[in-house]
Formats: C-alpha cells, structure tokens, sequence
C-alpha cells in the first residue's frame, strides 16, 4: 500500500484505539463481573446486552448516516458520547446499575466500527482489497492492551480497568476528529432497493451464517478469561493467550488480501467454519494442555481473520454504494448483535447447568451447522 497516497495512519489510529479498548473489555470484563461479586448466568445476561446493543444502535445510525450523508459527524457524535455516559462506571457496582450502564454506552459505542468500515473502504477507494493492512492496526491495539493489562491485573486491582477504558474511550473520540472527510451526500436508494437484496437467498444464507458465527464465539467472548483461570492460567498467561490469537490474525489481515483473490470468498468461510468447530472442541477438551490451548489460540487467525475479512468484502459484493451503510450495519447487528447476544446469554445458562466443557462443545455444533448452511446455500456471482 502506499502510505503516501492514503490518509493510512488517520485511518489507521482509529483502529489501533477502538480495538485496544476491545482487548481491555472482551478479556476482562467478565473478570472484572466476576470481581463485583457475579455469577455465570449474570455475567452472561450482562454480555447480553453489551452484544444486544448492536441489534439496534448499528441500523439507527447507518440509515441515519444514509440518508443524512453526515457519517463522520454520526461517528464523532457516538464516540464522545462513549465516553461521556461510560463515566457512570466508576459508581456503577449493582446488577442493574451496571445493565443500564452497559446498555448506555454500548448504544453509542456499537454504532461507531460499521459507519468507520464505510468511511475506510470509501478512502481506499481502488484499494479496497488493502483493507486488511489498515485493519491489522486494530490487532496491534489488541495485542497491546490485552498484554500490558494482563501484566497489570497480576499486580493491582482489575477494578483499575474502569479508568482505563475511561481513558481509552477519549482516545477513541479523539482519532476520529482527524479522520479523513466523505462529502455529505444524501443517498436516494429506496427501502424497497435495500428489501429487494435482503430477499436474495444468498444474502438471506449470508446473514443466517453470519448470526451463527457469532453465536459460537459466545462462550468464548464471555467465558474464555474465566474457563482458563479455572484450569490455573494467571491473568498474565490468559493476556498471552489471548495476544497471540489475534498476533496470529495480525499476520492473516497482512496476506488476506492474496488469499482472498486465490481461495474465494465461499470457500473462506467454510474453511473458516471448519476451523471455528475444532477449535472449540479442542478449548473444551484439553484445556489443561498448554500445547493444544496454543494451537487453539493461533486457530483465531481463521476463526475471526478469515470469516471477518470475508464477511466485509461480502457485503460490499451484495450492496451498492447507496446502501452499504446499512448493509455493513445489518452484517455488525445481525451476526454480531444477535448473535453475539445469544451466544454470550445462552452460554452463560449452559455454563450454569452443564460446565465451561460442555459451552464449548456446544459452539463447536453450531459452527458445525454454520458450515453446512454455508455449503449448501451461500452462493456468490
């Protein structure tokens, strides 16, 4: 990519706070729940709505930034008001203070990511397929944070995690005050445009697959910190692992863009399915062999790398420029909304009931299910 030719590091910035805020909350959150006292079916209904959030925030915004044109000011308006409601935080400690709380800030925080991936594709322009390579910043952002904030939590308390994420949510605001313009053009596609491709069976299939995606993840977004400290890992060792998941997808987003031309985007994401149901089996199974939890981790390259990638260049296959604002919002509220919601909620009730064991076991069969949907269904011209 030339940097030179490409506002890179304004788009890129964005990226390396708003996923190094991800790699303070997905990792510890659900320690931090667990610190206030907690247990599995509450940390999974709180997980709930954290992901539930994206089932509406990210179609408002997006038809809204349609049909306004103003996406960056959308986006700029959400990130403050992250940061602003999240100062609830600190004094936020009983179950519904922290659900309301959750649902605040993740209204606004949920909405921001998909217009961005409008705004980034827009400014790579003929680039598109380098999305990879500004997106892997968001990696280094994980890797960072989950890293220094596990070498952290070791020594100090998890509660330190508040005002961190406090701090980081003012960055996140921050970068998006330099990120590049779009002209403020109102899209005139129809309603019935945006139905008409929404009732294609291939991009019906898309979105089902999609939902089961995150579905799967559930158990693993919600209770990986947990499951492995149970088995004697340290924060430090669970901040490791969870850093060398995504240094794996790191390398991914950097080859992605040649991958995709030579594997195609159908049999990406099956391969990518097929590798989200043994990497669940294998968390569920040895979890006391640090050799196969590795492998696991590096698996994540595939398991969100590979399906995410994918998952964005598809929806830019199946909407046109008029409205890929709310395709790319459908894609993040659908799968990651829905079923990230009833991913982390119904994990946390086989948890409860059967085990950290048997919650994975039971994502590795809905990536199973994912997988054949994908094979018999997901066609692409």
């Amino acid at each position: 990519m030339r940097k030179d030719s490409l506002p890179y590091w304004r788009l890129s910035s964005f990226y390396l706070c708003y996923f190094a805020l991800l790699g303070a909350i997905v990792p510890y959150w659900g320690l931090y729940l667990e610190h206030l006292g907690f247990d599995a079916g509450e940390i999974g209904s709180l997980m709930a709505i954290l992901m539930g959030t994206r089932i509406i925030a990210p179609n408002l915004w997006g038809w809204l930034a349609d049909r306004t044109g103003k996406r960056l000011s959308i986006i700029r308006i959400g990130s403050f008001l992250t940061f602003l409601v999240f100062s609830a935080a600190f004094w936020s400690h009983e179950y519904w203070q922290m659900a309301l709380l959750m649902f605040s800030f993740t209204f606004f925080w949920n909405a921001v990511l998909p217009q961005y991936e409008v705004i980034t594709l827009h400014a790579l322009g003929d680039q598109r397929a380098r999305y990879s390579q500004v997106r892997l910043w968001g990696s280094v952002g994980f890797i960072i944070a989950v890293v220094l904030l596990g070498g952290l939590f070791e020594q100090s308390s998890i509660s330190l995690l508040i005002p961190l994420s406090w701090a980081g949510m003012a960055l996140i605001w921050i970068t998006t005050l330099f990120a590049p313009r779009q002209p403020n053009i109102k899209i005139d596609s129809t309603s019935a445009e945006f139905l008409g491709i929404l009732r294609r069976p291939e991009v019906i299939i898309f979105f089902l697959v999609s939902l089961l995606i995150q579905l799967g993840h559930g158990p693993y977004y919600t209770f990986y910190s947990i499951y492995m400290s149970g088995f004697g890992y340290t924060k430090v060792d669970i901040g490791l692992l969870w850093a060398l998941g995504v240094a794996a997808e790191v390398v991914m987003f950097i080859v992605m863009h040649r991958a995709l031309g030579r594997i195609g985007l159908r049999n990406m994401v099956m391969s990518g399915l097929l590798v989200c149901t043994i990497r669940w089996c294998l968390i569920g199974a040895y979890p006391h062999l640090f050799s196969v939890v590795i492998i696991a981790q590096i698996m994540h390259a595939v398991t969100f790398g590979c399906l995410h990638a994918a998952g964005i260049a598809l929806v830019q296959s199946f909407f046109p420029a008029g409205t890929q604002g709310q395709g790319q919002a459908l894609y993040s509220s659908f799968g990651f909304g829905v079923g990230g919601a009833l991913g982390a909620y119904g994990s946390g009730l086989i948890w409860t009931t059967f085990g950290g064991g048997a919650t994975f076991f039971s994502a590795a069969v809905i990536s199973l299910i994912g997988l054949f949907l994908a094979w018999k269904g997901l066609r692409i011209d």
